[in-house]
């Protein structure tokens, strides 16, 4: 019974299947993969092809349309897509709460060596910054964070104010 129906009603049938399709692209896929945006655009262009009555309603004529239309769809809206997405990566944001953050190290650090401190119940590696002008601080030095990464702190050594000093 429910064959007859798919038989006598294909148009709908495909509609319905490249609405589900590209649904699922969007809802779980978050437009990530691409396959099923083109495979659903397919299966619409079928069901309309067929609606329009310019394709025959059998399994034959729906699927070899659905493969044909999905892969002219693709080939059609690849460039345009990649486009959108932009060729180049994104700069890194440099922008952070953590930026310019002060603390006392616990042990020596030079370019080779990073250390550690812990923030925020987090572990995190202390390297020094290419910007700074030090090769290496010592333990017990105050440190400024210039830069983060995940899980690192690039700093380099406070600098001391001349007030700081007469005091």
């Amino acid at each position: 019974m429910l064959i007859d129906y798919l038989n006598q009603h294909q148009a709908e049938f495909w509609i319905v299947c490249g609405f589900a399709i590209l649904i699922i692209e969007v809802m779980f896929l978050g437009m990530a993969t691409g396959v099923l945006l083109f495979a659903g655009l397919g299966a619409l262009v079928t069901g309309l092809l067929m609606q329009l009555g310019l394709l025959p309603q059998i399994w034959l004529a729906g699927l070899s349309s659905f493969g044909i239309s999905s892969g002219v769809i693709t080939v059609v809206l690849w460039k345009p897509l990649k486009r959108l997405q932009g060729g180049k990566t994104p700069d890194k944001d440099r922008s952070s709460d953590i930026i310019g953050l002060e603390f006392v190290l616990s042990q020596d650090i030079d370019l080779q060596t990073p250390g550690k401190t812990r923030y925020s119940g987090v572990d995190w590696r202390v390297e020094i910054s290419p910007e700074a002008k030090e090769q290496w601080i010592a333990a017990g030095q105050r440190v400024t964070v210039i830069s983060v990464d995940v899980g690192v702190f690039r700093v380099k050594q406070k600098e001391i104010s001349k007030e700081t000093c007469k005091t």
